[in-house]
């Protein structure tokens, strides 16, 4: 149920994973690519994935620090007791943003085309951490070929940067669902307020929530803030916004 890709861009590869529903017989099932967070792809992301999977899609997790070439797998645990979680990860970091993920977008969607399990033109997505904006730029992208997009503990979503996701809401057609953490410098409840008022004036379908008491990554198994009811609450959200929207 698990496959190892490479799909081809026009700098280079970038290495992927595919998932597909186990013992559900051989589809087709809607799509839905799924954006990592700043710690990179890993065992726990590959664990979420298959989860998506089995609630009958055909899961798509791109390794989106492909230009920063290849790197050992993150340790979360080792990340966070370094006290330097930023630095950890900048030569990654670095290699991506908001743009060239939606740049990405349109050869994950061209590869979900190539496959014959694969059901439909419409897809969905999920993001987390830096991941959420890209679901945001991506929606707002490729308007026509995303039906819903999902965002957990996100930033930065909704600033004066001339960059700033919240700006494509007048592009995007896809039901939205933003969840933040209550305490997260990078998503407080002023730039939550501007990304809904962006979303609402653009007639976006969507909601906005905080998650009382989670922090930022609460969904995340491997992070020391790992909150379970939160994060049993992102999978309801999750399969209730893809079960409206692509099937």
């Amino acid at each position: 149920m698990h496959e190892q890709i490479n799909i081809t861009m026009p700098e280079g590869e970038c290495p992927a994973h595919v998932f597909t529903p186990e013992g559900k017989g051989e589809g087709p099932w809607p799509a839905v690519i799924f954006y990592m967070d700043g710690l990179a792809i890993r065992q726990t992301l590959f664990d979420m994935a298959q989860r998506l999977a089995n609630g009958g899609y055909v899961v798509l997790l791109p390794d989106m620090f492909w230009r920063a070439g290849p790197y050992a797998p993150l340790d979360p645990k080792v990340v966070f007791a370094s006290g330097n979680v930023r630095g950890a990860i900048a030569h990654l970091f670095g290699s991506t943003n908001n743009a060239l993920a939606a740049q990405d977008t349109g050869a994950f969607l061209a590869y979900l085309d190539s496959r014959t399990d694969v059901a439909g033109s419409k897809v969905g997505a999920t993001g987390y951490c830096m991941g959420a904006g890209m679901v945001l730029y991506a929606a707002g992208t490729y308007p026509e070929r995303f039906a819903a997009g999902a965002g957990f503990h996100g930033g930065n979503l909704a600033t004066d940067d001339p960059a700033s996701p919240h700006l494509l809401a007048p592009k995007i057609k896809a039901r939205i669902y933003v969840g933040g953490a209550d305490n997260d410098a990078g998503y407080p409840p002023e730039m939550a307020e501007r990304l809904d008022r962006a979303l609402t004036e653009a007639g976006v379908e969507h909601t906005c929530a905080f998650y009382p008491g989670a922090l930022h990554g609460w969904t995340m198994a491997d992070f020391p803030i790992y909150d379970e009811p939160a994060a049993e609450r992102h999978w309801q959200v999750l399969f209730e916004l893809f079960g409206a929207t692509l099937r």
